[in-house]
């Protein structure tokens, strides 16, 4: 696996640039004490936890039934008890207390693979686990959906079990690429699809959904799952990528395999690069409209730098968002 220069950036044990381990996914609650989870246009509320909410629809919960008072919201009179009373009878609501932290975060045999600091799926997991410390920490519940071989998720909750299970979800699913793939002859199917349709029938609406996924599952991604949750959710896009996924090295006939069936290329035809180069900007694109379209915010990691860094930048961006 080639790395970047040694100088510029601290190389971790080389397993741990392979494979995700639990005390490296524990260790990321350091980098996470002082990373916001703020996004904008806001509305000041009082939470239970250190942020603010954007008020969805009515941004309230159900709290009690009392009787009718004098300016109450006719809309809020609850009918079933005003005609078992006889007498009038409205529901009271309190503002939403948290915004529940929701991250699906893939691990699949694509991710396996990297060409700088680590693969593309350990900073999958490496940014799953930063997102969910930082929730935590901010008093929220949040919760998660691993996918790749299979798909597993975790309710939002407010406590370090429901850590503890994401975290250990993630790595039986990292520790499964160790073992290659077997060719079942079917189609091809976008793994993420399956991933979104789970999420929408566990994601409460007005929640932060976080999707971290490889860069090519735009090309055959269903777009219509994820357009739901948008709707009722604040949702981040994160897909990542390897410079190995940006262009070819121009060495000659690299031959892959896949399935068993193997692909030839010959690196230094220009025209062979450019075309491969092109596949991703297309993908660049694609990712870029569908957040356009669905006012989503993205933020493209990459396998060049740590996930902490990355992380930061995005909390800080979506931070800075939220003030304008």
């Amino acid at each position: 696996m080639t790395v970047n220069d040694p100088q510029s950036h601290p190389q971790p044990p080389l397993d741990e640039r392979l494979f995700v381990s639990l005390d490296t996914l524990l260790e990321s609650r350091h980098q996470c004490q002082r990373m916001p989870l703020v996004r904008g246009p806001m509305q000041a509320s009082r939470q239970l936890g250190r942020q603010y909410s954007r008020l969805r629809g009515r941004g309230v919960d159900f709290d009690q039934v009392r009787a009718y008072q004098p300016g109450d919201d006719i809309r809020s009179i609850d009918w079933r008890v005003t005609a078992r009373t006889g007498k009038v009878h409205t529901k009271v609501f309190n503002e939403e207390r948290e915004r529940p932290v929701f991250v699906v975060c893939e691990q699949s045999d694509r991710l396996f693979l990297g060409s700088q600091l680590c693969f593309k799926s350990v900073l999958a997991a490496r940014a799953c686990s930063l997102i969910a410390w930082t929730a935590l920490a901010h008093n929220d519940r949040v919760g998660g959906i691993v996918f790749g071989r299979v798909c597993h998720e975790v309710r939002p909750q407010r406590n370090r079990q429901s850590l503890l299970r994401l975290f250990r979800l993630l790595i039986e699913a990292n520790q499964a690429l160790r073992t290659p793939l077997r060719a079942t002859g079917e189609p091809a199917r976008e793994l993420l699809d399956q991933a979104l349709r789970h999420a929408r029938e566990v994601v409460r609406p007005g929640s932060i959904l976080y999707v971290i996924c490889d860069h090519s599952a735009i090309e055959q991604l269903n777009q219509s799952l994820l357009a739901p949750l948008a709707t009722h959710n604040d949702v981040v896009l994160l897909p990542l990528y390897d410079s190995l996924d940006t262009a070819l090295p121009a060495a000659d006939q690299l031959d892959f395999i896949q399935d068993g069936e193997r692909v030839s290329l010959n690196t230094r035809d220009a025209a062979v690069r450019q075309r491969y180069a092109n596949q991703f900007l297309a993908q660049q694109l694609a990712w870029q409209q569908l957040a356009s379209r669905l006012s989503c915010s993205l933020f493209s990691l990459n396998t060049s730098s740590s996930a902490d860094s990355q992380i930061g930048t995005m909390f800080n961006a979506q931070k800075r968002r939220g003030r304008t």
